[in-house]
């Protein structure tokens, strides 16, 4: 069995005890794809002492030439792409076309960054004073920790890494236990383009390597993916400790088809969303909310297309839909569809777990649609993170909106009309932070924002040029050339 190690300051660096965790393949359990170590306070120490020692360096370094090192690194992801996505299905378990766009996304980032270290403009503004000059420009932070999940285990940690390299920034880097190895190709990456040995590093482990790199008092800044409850523990940390966090957690997100919708669009729309990596994305189609004009009309087209999907072991060109990730999560689908039973949901396809041929190796679960779904009901409230569609009725596009909203989460949104007015009432009405138009709840550009509101974000938007604003801080300088003491924030008229 492979043993992998953290790498600190540039090189692989076996830690002090010895404890270690498994990583297996979720589509075929008895595939284990090795041992990762399970990192104590000790490894996160010597990783934030080595990061914060190459802040100095790093952070002197002319941005543009940053850029450059990121640029190369893009170059390395392209050249790497094919090996690197069998590497995360193996691991995580999606379809290879799908881990190919994953490896697109950080692709796509590594050259905006590393353009964007060309535009990282600050202000000017005119003094109220005579002779005098006011400025203001972007510094960065110092150490930031990033802490992401499984599901989009290079394009998620791409989004805060690669912006917070180009800002001057360094990096202690813990994933999820679920896709470590993805996070050992990336220090790769990142060495053979030129990073300096302590800019990046990466430790693995559990919640408690984690919890010691938010606790950390040389770490300055945690970025965060993963689920609300845990982001909201380390808002408190980091909120005791005046410590600056990122935070994008989970969703519940409404697709609405009214019936003036293309509706094989509508159909091809939810199903993608719903059903793409298996139904295990923050932003995944969780709820389809269709008016009551097309509504069995449409339920009985979405039963008869969701029959065709093709599951099984995501390294299998066929393959439409991959595993759960692990039995925990698989165990999670399970119990949250008994409840939705029990509380009078009507399951109109799938509802159970796959064992039939490969998928008996693995962890998969059926595409399951549930019909008649009250907003009352569990299944239409929490998040599943699982291949589980919740359908509800709408009599009116303002019935709509009004149940799309009513959820504690606001990540994304979709809308299918052919009414441009029943649009831009969309768009301005519904409680969300990305709102698509004729176009499913997934799918988000690397050159724009991303994040959400209510129990989804923190306020922060990762992607686009919003990431920026999250990995520096702002210095205003004034220049006084008048050779006399002027005084500001004195009534002077």
């Amino acid at each position: 069995m492979q043993q992998f190690h953290n790498y600190i300051n540039g090189s692989l660096t076996p830690s002090s005890h010895g404890n270690t965790f498994t990583n297996i393949n979720p589509a075929d359990t008895n595939d284990i794809i090795g041992q990762f170590p399970l990192s104590s306070k000790q490894e996160i120490d010597l990783a934030v002492d080595s990061a914060t020692k190459a802040f100095s360096i790093w952070s002197k370094i002319p941005a543009p030439k940053r850029g450059d090192i990121l640029r190369k690194a893009g170059d390395i992801f392209t050249r790497r792409k094919d090996e690197l996505s069998a590497i995360m299905t193996r691991e995580m378990g999606k379809p290879l076309f799908e881990t190919l766009g994953d490896i697109q996304e950080a692709i796509d980032t590594a050259y905006y960054a590393a353009t964007e270290t060309r535009r990282l403009f600050g202000y000017t503004a005119p003094s109220e004073m005579d002779n005098k000059m006011n400025m203001s420009f972007r510094t960065p932070i110092g150490v930031c920790g990033i802490i992401t999940a499984w599901n989009f285990p290079i394009a998620v940690p791409s989004w805060k890494i690669l912006p917070a390299l180009a800002c001057g920034n360094t990096i202690v880097f813990k994933p999820s236990e679920d896709s470590p190895y993805s996070a050992h190709i990336f220090a790769e990456i990142l060495e053979e383009a030129g990073c300096p040995p302590g800019v990046f590093n990466v430790i693995y482990g559990d919640g408690a390597a984690g919890s010691f790199l938010v606790e950390h008092p040389a770490v300055k800044l945690i970025g965060f993916t993963g689920s609300t409850q845990t982001g909201k523990k380390i808002a408190e940390r980091c909120g005791a400790l005046n410590k600056k966090c990122s935070l994008e957690m989970g969703g519940k997100n409404a697709q609405i088809v009214m019936p003036d919708a293309n509706l094989e669009l509508a159909l091809d729309g939810v199903l993608w969303g719903a059903f793409g990596t298996t139904g295990q994305r923050c932003t995944a189609t969780s709820r389809l909310i269709l008016h009551a004009d097309i509504y069995d009309s449409f339920i009985n087209a979405l039963i008869t297309k969701t029959t065709q999907i093709k599951l099984g072991n995501g390294a299998h060109a066929a393959t439409q839909m991959g595993p759960v990730i692990n039995a925990k999560q698989l165990e999670k689908i399970i119990h949250y569809v008994s409840i939705a039973r029990s509380e009078g949901a009507t399951c109109v396809i799938g509802g159970d777990v796959e064992i039939a041929g490969d998928c008996s190796k693995g962890h998969f679960y059926k595409p399951t649609i549930f019909i008649d779904v009250t907003s009352d009901m569990t299944i239409f409230k929490e998040e599943i993170f699982g291949p589980v569609l919740a359908v509800s009725k709408a009599v009116s596009l303002e019935h709509a909106i009004e149940l799309a909203n009513n959820c504690e989460y606001g990540l994304s949104s979709s809308l299918f009309t052919g009414n441009v007015d029943a649009a831009f009432r969309a768009i301005r009405d519904i409680e969300a932070g990305i709102t698509y138009i004729n176009a499913p709840t997934i799918g988000a550009e690397a050159h724009m924002p991303f994040g959400g509101i209510k129990g989804t974000g923190n306020g922060h938007r990762e992607g686009g040029w919003t990431a920026f604003e999250i990995f520096t801080e702002w210095k205003t300088v004034y220049v006084d050339y008048s050779g006399s003491l002027q005084r500001a924030q004195i009534d002077n008229y």
